[in-house]
């Protein structure tokens, strides 16, 4: 017996793309992430890295896209970017007319003709870098994929390193560009049934 076809076939099955979940027009997320105040600030540690929580942060939203990284500091921490949207960027209607990708740690859309106002856009989605607090949070985040609703429970963080580096999460929904993505350590992630 070849071994090869096998081989071939595994390999294939495992970085083969799972197929987007669908979802009728209609917003499926349709509430903004919560931030609140910090109540204790305790400094958390991973690894060789001190997490220090800049607020409490709870998101049900729609998986947009998902990268996952393999190379560089901020892959230690966080193995996997979502692109997530809730509000408008939750319901399909917006959403195909779309193009959504991601790539070095950045989240792109473009559209020939925006189907709803820039802003709006804008302040309702965000790529955000997942931060397992368990191995058990890590094999959850193994298993999303685009389309799925997610509910995250956590911390915005930065995160430092004793050699000066750092990484620090945007505690806003309202910036774009450079600096704007959430870092979650996310406590808690769950895939939600559909709706």
């Amino acid at each position: 017996m070849k071994v090869w076809p096998v081989l071939l076939i595994l390999l294939l099955w495992l970085v083969w793309p799972a197929s987007e979940r669908e979802h009728p027009p209609g917003q499926t997320a349709p509430q903004p992430p919560e931030q609140r105040t910090v109540r204790s600030g305790a400094l958390l540690t991973l690894d060789e890295y001190t997490l220090t929580p800049l607020a409490e942060f709870d998101i049900t939203a729609r998986v947009l896209a998902r990268e996952d990284y393999h190379f560089g500091r901020e892959a230690d921490l966080s193995p996997t970017d979502l692109a997530l949207g809730w509000g408008i960027m939750s319901d399909s209607q917006i959403l195909d007319s779309l193009d959504i990708s991601q790539s070095g740690r950045w989240y792109r859309w473009r559209a020939e003709q925006l189907p709803a106002p820039r802003r709006d856009i804008e302040r309702s989605s965000a790529n955000m870098h997942i931060v397992p607090a368990s191995d058990w949070v890590a094999d959850q985040l193994k298993r999303v994929r685009r389309g799925d609703l997610v509910h995250i429970e956590g911390y915005l963080i930065r995160a430092d390193s004793s050699d000066g580096w750092h990484w620090v999460s945007s505690t806003s929904r309202d910036d774009t560009g450079d600096g704007a993505c959430e870092i979650i350590y996310a406590e808690s992630l769950r895939i939600l049934p559909a709706g």
